[in-house]
């Protein structure tokens, strides 16, 4: 893939877009966040709600 044409997705926690990298290679459709922080606060929202 060049880098012109790498799939986007939607951060879930952000909101802001972020494109593939090679390390989501194998589970790019299970990717939801763009980063590991984002995915952390995630879990802690939905702590502190439950």
């Amino acid at each position: 893939m060049k880098k012109q044409h790498l799939p986007e997705k939607i951060c879930m926690q952000c909101l802001r877009p972020f494109t593939w990298r090679k390390k989501w290679q194998r589970c790019w459709e299970e990717v939801k966040y763009c980063s590991e922080r984002c995915k952390r606060e995630s879990r802690q929202r939905s702590k502190s709600n439950a």
